[in-house]
């Protein structure tokens, strides 16, 4: 990719990441993040016609338009870059301009990209993700321990970018490992102890650090218990919607005021139609709002 096509934007580089989140949260009034996961199959049929043979262009159409009709609405988006990596290099470049008209829009970006390595390798995950992609957070592994997610610290904090560190996933069979006793503990627990320590080394005004957590809608117990010991960490919070998580999930994951999680929900906002639906941009403009509506409660 030409670095020269990057899009620098000034707000993404002052202010500390949970600052400018909460910002966001607040203007929007909704903690909703919008994934952007896009599927071939799952595609409107006339962008399937159009781009034939050419899935990163389709991919790229058909986010641009879920932007322009979200971004109103939502805060937050996470792009899913395995999709747009299963689409070779031109749908990592789709990837790249997706985020860029995200950030255009004023959304905050989350690449949900879930790196992990060490040393040298995990710099240029970082570098990768925060030059070259201009995201304003990343997903990342912890299993390889602090010196792999240092480069993701010092890469992210030298102009205001945020981490989210997977703990405790949404996904059926996350409790074969995260489940396990540690020293009486679940390991879930001793990573989002790590998580804390790392976020409090970096708060901004608004009482957040910049490390947050990925906590599963699917695991409402945990999320209660996680939100008392990590008071000042933003979560991330897949596995609403169609996974299904529900508001009433969802609701131990913020702290009073409303603040303290972003809610992911992808399939539910960008596919509530079928592919040969000719009216599947009203749709997506629905779900979206109806998804706004149902996590009200939520945050009271």
């Amino acid at each position: 990719m030409n670095p020269q096509s990057k899009i620098r934007n000034p707000q993404t580089e002052m202010g500390h990441f949970a600052d400018r989140l909460a910002a966001a949260v607040h203007a929007k009034g909704t903690p909703l993040c919008a994934g952007l996961d896009p599927r071939w199959g799952s595609l409107p049929g006339s962008i399937r016609q159009r781009h034939a043979g050419n899935i990163a262009i389709a991919y790229e159409e058909f986010c641009f338009r879920v932007l322009d009709i979200v971004a109103p609405l939502v805060p937050v988006v996470k792009p899913q870059s395995a999709f747009f990596e299963a689409a070779g290099p031109a749908g990592m470049t789709a990837l790249q301009r997706v985020l860029r008209k995200a950030k255009q829009l004023g959304l905050v970006t989350i690449l949900d990209a879930k790196r992990g390595d060490i040393a040298s390798t995990a710099a240029a995950y970082a570098e990768a993700a925060f030059s070259e992609f201009d995201a304003d957070a990343l997903t990342i592994n912890p299993y390889l321990g602090r010196d792999s997610v240092e480069p993701f610290l010092q890469f992210a904090r030298k102009d205001g970018r945020g981490l989210f560190v997977l703990v405790r996933t949404s996904n059926p069979g996350s409790g074969q490992l995260q489940n396990l006793d540690c020293g009486g503990k679940a390991l879930y627990v001793r990573v989002a102890e790590e998580v804390r320590n790392w976020a409090s080394e970096n708060k901004g005004e608004c009482g957040f650090g910049d490390v947050g957590a990925v906590i599963g809608a699917t695991q409402p117990a945990e999320l209660a218990s996680l939100r008392k010991l990590l008071p000042e960490v933003w979560f991330l919070v897949p596995g609403f919607g169609a996974q299904g998580g529900t508001a009433a999930d969802v609701a131990a994951a913020f702290r009073p005021g409303g603040l303290g999680a972003v809610v992911n929900s992808s399939r539910g906002i960008t596919f509530p139609f079928a592919p040969d639906d000719q009216n599947w941009e009203a749709a997506i403009d629905a779900a979206a709002r109806k998804t706004i509506q149902s996590l009200t409660p939520a945050r009271v």
